[in-house]
């Protein structure tokens, strides 16, 4: 329906607007609008042909042309109805037209009246309400020309199919063609029951197949828990062997520790310890000499000069020396020294009894022996130039002290307890050099 706001500005003149129905924007109408006669009021009026289409939808069309005679003249006027356009479409453009036009009073009813039974009329005529601008018009016509395409595409299909249907055969061609195809499906069939009785045939062999594989595989099963079963034992004895073997590594690496910690260690130091205690010298904390004021046991004291003479031939041995007029025989407290030229005299290096002044004359020859054989060791430890010479000298059973000059005799006839215990630690001290001396010049192999 067609609205329109009449405003009254001044005097004299008054202001009419329509909008558009699509974009609501403001509209200047024709002055041919003001008019109406009959006969384009009979043109507007006149209903819309309606058609059904194949698809059971009804359309609506105007007939392309419609004369109308006007009685009074013999004027033909050819009516062209409007389209239908969708209510969702809208136009964002719009035409503002000018300044309102000034009218006289008197005759703005009439021509509001006009112009309202003009746009109700093709308002009534069409879906779409009017007034439209111009480029809502346009859009409109577009739309109704695609779709006035594509219904002239689905008629031109439907031409085409009837076209194929009249062109087919006949009922009896049709029969031809399928008893043709009959046979060939027969023919089919049989080629079908053939390939189907291959097929069981290779089933049942198949079948016949897959039993003896199974058989196999259980077969294989059995073969597999068997080896298995084999290798776990065989697993166990390795670990069992790697244990026994990194226990025979860890012993041999101990005993190789052990060996190169033997090897360091010096055999003479650790089996003869010299030393000294107070006045007396030790070997291996036997005290070797008297004194009234100590008077020391003859048990200890065979027993010091059984581990003296056990030393000077355990390093006359390591030297390979051999000493000319005695030979040492080591035999703990009760060794002795034999003499080379009359084999039966054996020279004890033991005693018992207290000490007395005319002492038996065997033990001082045996002791006066056995520093003639400490002379002889020195004298073949200080061969070669190696600038290695023994704190103090010996000579004919004495010992002379280096730092006065005093001899000291080994002996025990004639000789204090004093005396004899010192010239017992100077021997022992001679000793320990010698032993210093072999330890470093002959490593134990």
């Amino acid at each position: 329906m067609a609205s329109h706001r009449p405003d009254v500005s001044k005097a004299g003149s008054t202001q009419v607007c329509f909008v558009c129905q699509k974009c609501a924007q403001p509209l200047k109408l024709d002055h041919s609008f003001a008019n109406l006669d009959q006969h384009t009021y009979v043109d507007l009026t006149a209903p819309l042909l309606s058609t059904a289409s194949h698809d059971g939808s009804v359309e609506i069309s105007a007939p392309t042309e419609q004369k109308v005679e006007d009685t009074d003249s013999a004027v033909a006027i050819k009516y062209i109805p409007p389209a239908q356009c969708s209510a969702s479409e809208s136009a964002n453009d719009f035409t503002l037209i000018g300044e309102s036009i000034p009218v006289q009073s008197e005759t703005l009813s009439v021509r509001l009246k006009v112009t309202g039974e003009l746009f109700d009329i093709l308002s009534g005529q069409a879906e779409v309400d009017h007034p439209l601008c111009e480029d809502c018009t346009d859009t409109l016509l577009d739309q109704l020309d695609q779709q006035l395409k594509i219904t002239e595409e689905e008629g031109k299909d439907y031409r085409d199919f009837l076209e194929k249907l009249n062109s087919e055969t006949s009922d009896e061609h049709e029969e031809l063609a399928l008893d043709k195809e009959l046979a060939e499906l027969d023919a089919s069939e049989i080629q079908l029951v053939a390939q189907l009785e291959s097929i069981e045939s290779e089933r049942t062999q198949l079948h016949e197949q897959m039993a003896k594989e199974e058989d196999k595989e259980q077969q294989l099963q059995e073969e597999e828990q068997q080896y298995f079963m084999e290798y776990n034992e065989y697993k166990r004895q390795l670990l069992e062997y790697e244990d026994a073997q990194r226990s025979v590594e860890s012993q041999l690496k101990y005993a190789k520790t052990q060996l190169d910690s033997l090897k360091r260690t010096n055999v003479f130091n650790s089996t003869f310890h010299i030393w000294h205690s107070g006045p007396f010298g030790t070997i291996n904390n036997f005290r070797l000499g008297r004194l009234p004021s100590v008077p020391v046991e003859w048990n200890e004291i065979n027993a010091a000069w059984g581990q003296t003479v056990l030393l000077l031939h355990s390093l006359s041995a390591k030297m390979n020396l051999t000493f000319l007029r005695y030979r040492l025989v080591p035999y703990g407290n009760h060794s002795f020294v034999e003499s080379l030229s009359d084999k039966s005299k054996e020279l004890p290096l033991y005693g018992s009894g207290g000490f007395r002044f005319f002492w038996d004359a065997k033990f001082d020859q045996a002791m006066v022996a056995f520093l003639d054989c400490l002379q002889q060791f020195k004298e073949e430890v200080e061969k070669g130039n190696t600038g290695f010479c023994l704190p103090y000298k010996m000579d004919r059973g004495k010992i002379e002290d280096t730092g006065n000059g005093t001899a000291y005799s080994i002996k025990i006839q004639f000789n204090s307890e004093e005396q004899w215990t010192k010239a017992l630690k100077f021997m022992l001290t001679n000793l320990k050099w010698g032993l210093a001396f072999v330890s470093s010049q002959f490593p134990s192999k």
